[in-house]
């Protein structure tokens, strides 16, 4: 582990390195070649075989992996998106990038995840995709209404962001069969740095998403250096993972399965910790499939309990405001009473793997302190 001071309960969360990160940067300076390269491609490589399938696409971001896989998925001007009001904006902003509209689902509050009823709700005449957030690395199981929504065209576009390495099943996440949107920033399960990655369904989505991270210009970086000219496809932003990102991920990746542990562990200590607290309600996972990302709250005086908190020295947050309250998404605001009532009262208590047990018993204790000083009764039922 690198790192210059051990971050603690004062953190909501930090990254977490295992000690050749620098090392494997370093090689890639040495060569000289920091953008898409050979390491780039071993990374995708690396994750396709992690998740048991045919191909993955690295990208510079999660937002570049929502905005290409919606482009891949034919969503354009003229469609709706369902989507979850509660993620953090990039899922949004990526539908409006490729001109489509938002269309707002509620969600369970136990989870923070939409459900079957709560997606075929929203659907309409429009609708085009549907954008099932995996919200704190909770798979999001569809199944039941699969057949309807391949029946009329809707593709799933999964918000993998905080769900790497979680399982559906005895399936990866990635590895349903929808396309998947994995972020791979400062402080997810696996990090890069920054970046991210698509898992496509078929090789005419991976080649379009290939196409799309590359400015539209079809032939790869090997291919341009050996000729006088190339060939620019179509539509395209400048997406590709660079190879020192790369570089990370795969040291990240050869100790996925520490993060996995370690992360399961935290958990199910704030669980027991938590187990009995007058005035909290823990928002659901099942650690045996998801790989948690975040451990949150539900409490009354939310406001309060946060400001309580933070000067206590807990460094506490709130993911995420509802985007349908958000003045940018204004004229696609919808009443959404679980979302409203949820954005309200949830709290993100730190969750990182340089925490321990004790810290998390320390968070717990000023949790309770704070409580009492806000007046905090329970919350409503989920």
């Amino acid at each position: 582990m690198i790192t210059s001071s051990r971050p603690d309960a004062r953190r909501t969360a930090s990254p977490y390195l295992y000690g050749k990160e620098v090392a494997a940067v370093a090689q890639v300076l040495e060569s000289g070649q920091y953008g898409h390269s050979e390491v780039t491609e071993e990374f995708e490589r690396r994750v396709a075989d992690f998740l048991g399938v045919p191909d993955a696409v690295a990208v510079a971001s999660g937002t570049a992996a929502l905005h290409t896989a919606l482009l891949a998925a034919g969503v354009g001007p003229g469609s709706e998106v369902v989507v979850p009001s509660i993620t953090w904006c990039s899922t949004v902003q990526a539908i409006l990038a490729v001109g489509a509209a938002p269309r707002f689902a509620d969600i369970d509050p136990g989870t923070l995840c939409v459900t079957n009823q709560l997606v075929m709700d929203a659907v309409g005449p429009h609708t085009a995709a549907v954008i099932p957030v995996l919200f704190g690395g909770r798979p999001v199981d569809l199944s039941r209404i699969r057949a309807e929504l391949t029946e009329r065209n809707i593709a799933v576009v999964e918000d993998a962001a905080h769900a790497f390495g979680s399982r559906n099943g005895r399936r990866r996440v990635g590895a349903t069969g929808d396309l998947t949107c994995f972020s791979f920033g400062p402080v997810k399960n696996l990090t890069c740095g920054q970046g991210g990655m698509v898992i496509p369904r078929t090789p005419e989505e991976a080649d379009a998403i290939r196409l799309s991270r590359m400015v539209g210009v079809a032939q790869s970086q090997a291919e341009r250096a050996n000729a006088t000219s190339y060939r620019v496809d179509g539509f395209g932003l400048r997406y590709q993972m660079s190879s020192i990102n790369a570089a990370i991920g795969l040291v990240q990746l050869d100790d996925f399965d520490t993060a996995e542990r370690t992360r399961r562990t935290l958990w199910r200590a704030y669980r027991r910790a938590l187990d009995g607290l007058d005035g909290v309600r823990l928002v659901d996972v099942d650690p045996d499939q998801a790989v948690p990302h975040l451990c949150q709250i539900r409490v009354l005086n939310r406001d309060k309990v946060f400001a309580d908190l933070r000067a206590r020295g807990i460094g506490v947050g709130v993911h995420y405001p509802p985007n349908h309250l958000q003045p940018a998404f204004a004229q696609w605001r919808r009443s959404l009473p679980a979302t409203e009532q949820v954005g309200e009262e949830i709290l993100t208590l730190p969750f990182h793997q340089h925490l321990t047990e004790d810290g998390i018993d320390h968070v717990v204790d000023a949790l309770r302190h704070a409580l009492k000083t806000a007046g905090g009764a329970p919350c409503a039922s989920a």
